[in-house]
């Protein structure tokens, strides 16, 4: 079954640090570009930044490129979104989407991320 599961969320102080896994089934993560969403309540989806097969330079959106970095490892077929420095205002379902050389991209479930207090 070709699928995406994101993993650890969770709650979190303001100032903590998390570290989100996506991680591959079915298919090989290594020949897609990874990307990361969010989404907070009552708001759109938000793309986070992205990571080409190579892994060398993620590109992140220029306002959380200081405290959000994308990474992956194509032996564990899995993709990392590590959170720093959290505020309340990063509370949001984040995901992670695969997009494949040929075939339709591929979403996770998401994982929550809850920053508070």
């Amino acid at each position: 079954q070709v699928q995406l599961v994101e993993s650890g969320g969770g709650l979190v102080q303001p100032g903590g640090s998390l570290r989100l896994s996506c991680a591959a089934s079915g298919f090989n993560l290594g020949t897609s570009v990874m990307s990361w969403y969010r989404q907070a309540p009552g708001k759109g989806r938000q793309l986070l930044g992205f990571i080409k097969t190579g892994g060398d330079s993620p590109d992140i959106l220029d306002s959380v490129k200081d405290r959000f970095t994308i990474s992956r490892d194509n032996a564990k077929n899995t993709v990392y979104l590590q959170l720093n420095n959290l505020t309340p205002e990063d509370t949001a379902k984040y995901s992670c989407k695969a997009s494949r050389p040929t075939g339709r991209d591929i979403w996770g479930q998401g994982t929550q991320v809850t920053v508070s207090s």
